[in-house]
């Protein structure tokens, strides 16, 4: 036990710890909000074709400059990702093809094209010290005070849009037919949230890496969902479950050598997916489970509430060894508790409640 809090002591203090901490709970907050723009406009795979479609501009930027510096090939990254954005886009609009055949095209195609440069760029000298790899699966070990700082900067101002345009993508998401009536600018709305969303996996990928940052842009995103049907408390829960993502994911990797912090992240992001699909108020299993087992007892009782009105038709009332007949000492409790069965002197009626329920079926 000594050696464990020594251990968390020593992560805890640790500059180069606390650096790439805040840098991925950062990160994690908010891939979670903009995961909710992608989720609620029914395009899951966009993270994932966009963050695919960004590795051949970090080559293509390695190539052209040869510089390893991270900056340059990020704004390699942004480029190549705002066009397979307008890919798609284009692609949606001025053809037939559906978003899901686009975002799959744009993902094979601009991803296939990344893997062949960078098979290219690792025969050339010296391209392996670049360390091109990492940007497939992230390295969040490289993270510099000055590549958070960027990150809070860049954060802050996204938060800032979303805030100015609030009602513009409520509006957009949930009714485009109507924020175009009342005179919003669709076009210009959606290519913002497209910007927005691909700058933060821009931003992810040398903690994250291609592959998975689409994982953590829409994990804490459905395990949101899973929680509310309001946008606000959509997104609070979002950057909530991403940030711990992000957090516990470093924590987890930092305490271990021999595990990368990425794969750590997304599996944590994976955790309050699965735990929010079991155990959520509404829409998870066990609730729905519940709330099926109990229509399942309401309407057996209303079965056995439908005979004893027929019988109590027929003679006038029911005696107690009628309704002791008619239904079996548990649904006679469960009757008698929803007030549909009552009892005056010795005989048994139907309610004017039990009536109206059956009024209704």
């Amino acid at each position: 036990m000594q050696k464990f809090l020594e251990e968390i002591n020593w992560i805890f203090t640790d500059y180069t710890f606390l650096i790439i901490a805040l840098g991925t709970t950062v990160l994690g907050a908010m891939t979670g909000i903009l995961g909710c723009f992608a989720v609620l406009k029914k395009q899951s795979l966009l993270g994932d074709a966009i963050s695919h479609a960004t590795l051949p501009g970090i080559v293509l930027a390695f190539l052209w400059t040869g510089s390893k510096d991270v900056n340059i090939l990020l704004l390699g990254a942004l480029v190549f990702g705002i066009i397979g954005s307008l890919g798609i886009r284009n692609m949606t609009q001025k053809t037939k093809l559906k978003t899901d055949t686009s975002l799959g095209l744009i993902l094979s195609l601009f991803f296939g094209f990344g893997m062949l440069l960078l098979t290219y760029a690792q025969k050339i000298p010296d391209a392996n010290q670049a360390g091109l790899d990492k940007y497939l699966f992230g390295q969040a070990a490289t993270l510099l005070e000055s590549d958070v700082f960027i990150l809070l900067i860049i954060s802050f101002l996204m938060l800032i849009i979303i805030a100015a345009f609030w009602k513009e993508f409520k509006v957009f998401l949930f009714d485009a037919a109507f924020s175009k009536s009342i005179g919003f600018s669709n076009r210009f709305i959606d290519v913002l949230m497209t910007i927005l969303i691909v700058l933060i996996i821009v931003l992810g990928l040398q903690m994250v890496g291609v592959v998975l940052i689409s994982a953590l842009l829409l994990a804490p995103a459905a395990a949101a969902r899973q929680w509310t049907n309001s946008l606000s408390l959509m997104l609070l829960l979002a950057a909530i479950f991403g940030a711990s993502s992000g957090f516990l994911g470093t924590v987890i990797s930092a305490s271990s050598d021999q595990m990368a912090t990425g794969p750590l992240i997304v599996i944590v992001a994976s955790v309050f997916v699965f735990f929010s699909f079991l155990f959520a108020p509404k829409r998870g299993i066990v609730a729905r489970g519940r709330k099926w087992n109990k229509n399942k007892n309401k309407w057996k009782d209303l079965q056995v509430l439908k005979k004893c009105y027929e019988l109590e038709s027929a003679q006038d009332s029911l005696l107690t060894e009628d309704v002791e007949n008619l239904c079996l000492p548990k649904q006679k409790n469960a009757l008698v508790n929803r007030k549909w069965l009552i009892k005056k002197e010795d005989c048994w009626h139907v309610s004017e409640i039990g009536k109206k329920y059956l009024r209704n079926i």
